[in-house]
């Protein structure tokens, strides 16, 4: 019978369990988004985890969403990098950097830059400056000519992320970013071969994934999708055909998995994964809401087809995230106020289970 431990064989990195370590925004790197030695010993410490998936890193300055967040666009950035993953992989890990363009949701004050988006229709909410929230400015729309360069921005970092030791790269295509806008309806809403019909809405996807495997290989490649979420105010008509499109696209290009985020109903999620013919990366509990992923969630969605499954808050506050859940080990609670303080308090501080005698 499969479980959670079984191993996995994922392109040509052999998992050790089917437990993956979801990406999550940390805000803790250097001036010019350079990665830090306390970067290294805190991926280090859930190395055993079956894959990482770092936190979203900018493949460009424009693509910078939030303050404090680390890039892959410059030597300098691979240098830095080269240190994490040296120290994930000596542990005995394996990582996955994620690739993540803001698009609209950014600001001025974070980048030097106007936004940029599909469309000029400016993100739902606030978002994150050096001096605190400000409301979402209006992004400047690309022209057509442009947009293939922001879809070769992600093969561009994909290559430095090789380059500095990553085993492959995460596309954010999720929750309301880039990728995520040029597929919703009501923020992308242009008239050019990147909007209306659902080919056309997939289009920048297929480019900005086609360009990153033609970069660094199908096997190294894999990307998040959160089917009809509504982060930062997208929304997405005719959901199932839109993502049956795009699946039925990423498979001709022998992309190495498809992580999906439960933000759609059951019954779509499952027509889903029968459409996609790899591996499928399910995140059960997307998002920031009360509950977070546990073993039970775990289960139901292996017994669904997926192949294997993402954790995320669990794994902040719990290193030793795989050794619990194998041992029906209590999970530790988050302290949510670090998430994005910066430090390494409620990073570094986390302790592995203490078994008493």
């Amino acid at each position: 019978m499969m479980t959670l431990f079984n191993g996995y064989q994922l392109g040509d990195l052999t998992l050790p369990n089917r437990v993956v370590m979801a990406p999550m925004t940390r805000v803790r790197a250097a001036a010019g988004g350079l990665a830090t030695p306390s970067m290294a010993t805190y991926y280090a410490q859930r190395a055993t985890a079956g894959l990482i998936v770092t936190e979203g890193v900018q493949p460009s300055l424009i693509g910078q969403s939030n303050p404090g967040t680390p890039g892959l666009h410059t030597d300098e950035h691979v240098t830095a990098w080269r240190p994490v993953t040296d120290a994930v992989h000596a542990n005995g890990g394996r990582i996955f950097a994620q690739l993540m363009h803001g698009g609209r949701v950014s600001h001025p004050d974070t980048t030097g830059m106007r936004p940029i988006g599909p469309s000029a229709v400016p993100a739902v909410g606030e978002v994150f400056t050096p001096t605190g929230p400000k409301p979402a400015p209006t992004p400047r729309a690309l022209d057509t000519a442009e947009v293939p360069e922001h879809a070769q921005a992600y093969a561009h970092a994909a290559r430095r992320a090789i380059d500095a030791g990553f085993d492959g790269v995460e596309l954010h295509g999720a929750n309301g970013y880039l990728i995520s806008q040029f597929l919703s309806s009501n923020a992308n809403l242009r008239t050019d071969l990147y909007g209306g019909s659902v080919s056309n809405r997939i289009r920048f996807a297929v480019e900005a994934v086609s360009a990153t495997v033609e970069a660094v290989g199908g096997p190294r490649t894999g990307i998040r999708l959160s089917p009809g979420g509504t982060f930062w105010g997208v929304e997405e008509s005719d959901v199932p055909e839109l993502y049956t499109a795009l699946l039925t696209e990423l498979a001709r290009l022998g992309v190495a998995y498809v992580h999906l985020e439960a933000t759609t109903d059951e019954e779509t999620l499952a027509g889903l994964r029968r459409a996609w013919p790899r591996t499928l990366i399910m995140n059960p509990v997307p998002g920031m809401g009360p509950k977070q992923t546990g073993r039970a969630d775990a289960d139901h969605w292996l017994g669904l087809g997926a192949d294997l499954i993402s954790f995320g808050r669990a794994f902040l506050a719990n290193p030793d995230l795989v050794e619990r859940l194998r041992n029906g080990l209590p999970i530790a609670p988050v302290e949510e106020a670090t998430y994005y303080q910066g430090g390494d308090a409620g990073y570094l501080t986390y302790p592995t289970y203490q078994y008493t005698a």
